[in-house]
């Protein structure tokens, strides 16, 4: 089991890694719109779910993964009125590769965010 940390997406503001690795597999802890510094991203979905992603990506490619390789994600939303802003730059950030999906409501996300993703993955 490998325990994967980059500085290239927030530290993990608890007890837990970015991400575990395990048997060819990629678990990633919840991203949110936290830049790689900690600082959390204005109240805008469009720039929130941007940050996510791009925080997401980071997470896997340090784990040898990437976004093309995403077997499943879940998205945490803050409002299901941002379903469809979030799924137009999902789409755009996966492309072709659709990967099992599940989106949740939920009342609160950790500093206030506005959308989370988790995401498990193949590695190399």
């Amino acid at each position: 089991m490998q325990f994967v940390q980059t500085e290239n997406a927030p530290a993990a503001i608890g007890p837990y890694s970015q991400a575990v690795k395990v048997n060819g597999m990629v678990y990633t802890s919840g991203q949110i719109a936290l830049t790689p510094a900690g600082e959390m991203l204005e109240n805008d979905i469009t720039v929130q779910t941007k940050q996510v992603l791009a925080n997401l990506t980071a997470v896997l490619e340090a784990a040898g993964s990437g976004l093309d390789k995403v077997i499943k994600t879940t998205i945490f939303l803050d409002s299901m009125d941002d379903f469809a802003t979030v799924n137009a730059i999902y789409a755009e950030a996966f492309g072709d590769h659709k990967p099992a999906r599940s989106t949740v409501a939920v009342k609160t996300l950790p500093k206030n965010a506005l959308v989370e993703i988790d995401a498990i993955a193949l590695a190399d």
